[in-house]
């Protein structure tokens, strides 16, 4: 089940954001971008703790 959340991002990363969208098949929404890079990060931590 997914939660709802709102976040405030810098005008930078919203604009980076938008051209991914643009740019990539990858992504369909914003909200795909930000869970892939969470992800990403918890995935990267839990290697470090290794």
């Amino acid at each position: 089940m997914k939660h709802k959340i709102s976040i405030s991002v810098e005008k930078d990363t919203y604009f980076k954001v938008l051209d991914l969208l643009k740019n990539s098949k990858k992504f369909r929404n914003r909200s795909h971008v930000f869970e892939y890079a969470v992800e990403k990060l918890a995935k990267e931590a839990a290697e470090k703790e290794k």
